[in-house]
């Protein structure tokens, strides 16, 4: 009897769901941390740093680790992360300094979040299926809507519980991770045949295509988290409402039209142009943040703000595809160079917001994140007049 491979799907689409809860979470609990250790900005920055530093190393490493111990035992290893950084950042900041116990705990549950990425891809990638573009999309669809419920939730968690047992949060959390990885051993998973040489990152990066793709997820990893992260206080300083209200109307609300984005493109993958659609949706994405950038009325900037997340939707998963299409013998490495340009992105995309904003305004700082579309925008001219770029 054939595999469908429905309960892999599942499995992965649950894994971009815990990589996004161990991604938003915590930032939602920055007003706890301050009232019950009295954390400073620059110390709960230092916590996101070690988060994407710890994301990063792992997004290098992992085809080494999966040459040794296979995507099956990999994915395993990315919930069993996720699930012990979760569930011990609700014990040891109780039982040891706390701000240490916090960067220790974030570390590991990081480790796991970049297993995540540089491995499920390539594995939902690698199934015997169908309109794998569209697969992609779906898988990191579930992403969006982590982020989402993670926001929502959080919220809804914190103000029920209150600042003081904000440590129950992550440990709620932590009950997907420890389901989902018992699933990765009983799933059907496609491993790499072993005799199949696959390329090296020097030998990716001698082709000039694979370059862009690596410059084109710097650009969506930047433009989408630089969006995301600021949003809330956008919402908060725009309208002035209260930090839930913010969280709500900012980041959920672009999670969400991003994951509509993704499934949007899981449903017409087949029938349209994945690089004319980017080139499309990014100078969209363009003049949607320019209009936050400049627009006065602060509900109409909102709906910018939101509408931005669609226009980001299907750059990472879109690249990825396309690279799996153009490299066949890229693998492991290829994801794990993309996923490093990716977070390199997102580290840098919402950083060089502040810097702008603090000299000129968190205006400025938007209308200076739109560049990160236009050069995606070039780069996929370039592509679409490229005759050996493959249609994905």
């Amino acid at each position: 009897m054939k595999n469908n491979y429905l309960g892999t799907k599942i499995s992965g689409y649950v894994g971009f769901f815990v990589q996004a809860v161990v991604n938003s979470f915590l930032p939602i609990l920055f007003i706890a941390l301050q009232n019950v250790y009295s954390l400073n900005y620059k110390q709960l920055g230092t916590l996101m740093f070690f988060n994407f530093l710890a994301q990063m190393f792992i997004d290098a490493i992992t085809p080494l680790i999966l040459e040794k111990i296979g995507y099956r035992k990999g994915a395993f290893l990315s919930q069993l992360m996720a699930f012990l950084g979760l569930a011990l950042l609700s014990v040891l900041p109780n039982v040891m300094s706390p701000y240490t116990a916090m960067i220790i705990c974030i570390t590991i549950y990081a480790v796991g979040s970049g297993f995540t990425e540089v491995i499920l891809s390539p594995m939902i990638e690698m199934l015997p299926t169908r309109n794998k573009s569209g697969n992609m999309a779906v898988l990191h669809s579930f992403y969006c809507w982590g982020q989402a419920c993670t926001v929502a939730l959080t919220t809804v968690l914190v103000y029920v519980f209150g600042y003081l047992n904000w440590f129950i949060v992550p440990l709620i959390w932590s009950v997907i991770p420890f389901i989902n990885m018992w699933s990765f051993l009983k799933v059907p998973i496609v491993e790499p045949d072993p005799e199949q040489k696959t390329a090296t990152f020097f030998e990716l990066l001698k082709d000039k295509k694979f370059l862009i793709f690596m410059l084109m997820m710097f650009c969506g990893g930047a433009s989408e988290i630089a969006m995301a992260e600021w949003a809330s206080i956008f919402a908060q300083n725009a309208l002035g409402v209260s930090k839930a209200v913010g969280d709500i109307a900012g980041p959920c609300a672009f999670a969400i039209f991003m994951g509509l984005g993704r499934i949007f493109y899981a449903k017409y993958s087949k029938k349209i142009s994945f690089i004319k659609l980017l080139i499309l949706l990014n100078i969209f994405g363009f003049i949607c943040y320019m209009a936050v950038a400049v627009c006065n009325i602060a509900v109409v900037s909102l709906v910018f703000c939101a509408l931005c997340g669609f226009t980001v939707s299907i750059s990472w998963p879109g690249i990825y595809s396309m690279g799996a299409a153009s490299f066949k013998n890229g693998g492991a490495v290829m994801f794990s160079a993309l996923a490093m340009c990716g977070d390199t992105g997102c580290c840098l995309g919402p950083w060089i917001v502040g810097l702008v904003a603090d000299e000129m305004g968190l205006n400025w700082g938007f209308a200076v994140a739109s560049v990160f579309s236009l050069v995606i925008v070039f780069c996929g001219i370039y592509l679409l007049k490229n005759k050996d770029c493959k249609k994905v």
